[in-house]
């Protein structure tokens, strides 16, 4: 299980490239948007609580349950990826199990997708190769001049 602070995303810059790089995505309790590194180092979660969330006990509370769930279940996201959840109101009065497995399911959601990625991003990377192969020969006719 990875540490809660070495999985935290802590910089206003970390922050905003997951915004600018990714959709917001959608489940029951919260909103997220994730986005992938270039490194291979552990997962990194952040958390973000409004004020429209309500006061800053409320926006606490929230965050506390938000990290106790993310702690339980950041060891499941892959490597080299940031996700930012942002939690609705609802979060500080629903069951804490219910929430877990609204955590777990968003991370199962997160890792498919990064995966998904990944394989798409190896399969672009071997047609570019096979692009560049094919790119150096030439045309031999049958009296073996090299042409166009």
């Amino acid at each position: 299980m990875i540490p809660w602070n070495e999985s935290r995303l802590r910089r206003h810059s970390d922050y905003q490239r997951v915004y600018s790089s990714s959709r917001k995505q959608f489940s029951a309790s919260m909103t997220y948007f994730f986005a992938l590194r270039a490194d291979e180092s552990p997962a990194r979660v952040g958390l973000t609580a409004g004020r429209g969330m309500g006061k800053a006990v409320e926006r606490n509370r929230i965050k506390r349950r938000m990290r106790e769930a993310v702690r339980k279940h950041v060891s499941e996201l892959p490597p080299g990826v940031d996700v930012v959840l942002h939690p609705r109101k609802s979060v500080m009065t629903m069951e804490f199990a219910v929430l877990d497995r609204e955590v777990k399911a968003v991370f199962a959601r997160v890792a498919a997708a990064v995966m998904k990625q990944r394989q798409g991003a190896g399969e672009r990377g071997a047609r570019q190769e096979d692009k560049v192969e094919g790119a150096g020969r030439e045309a031999v006719d049958a009296e073996g001049r090299v042409g166009p």
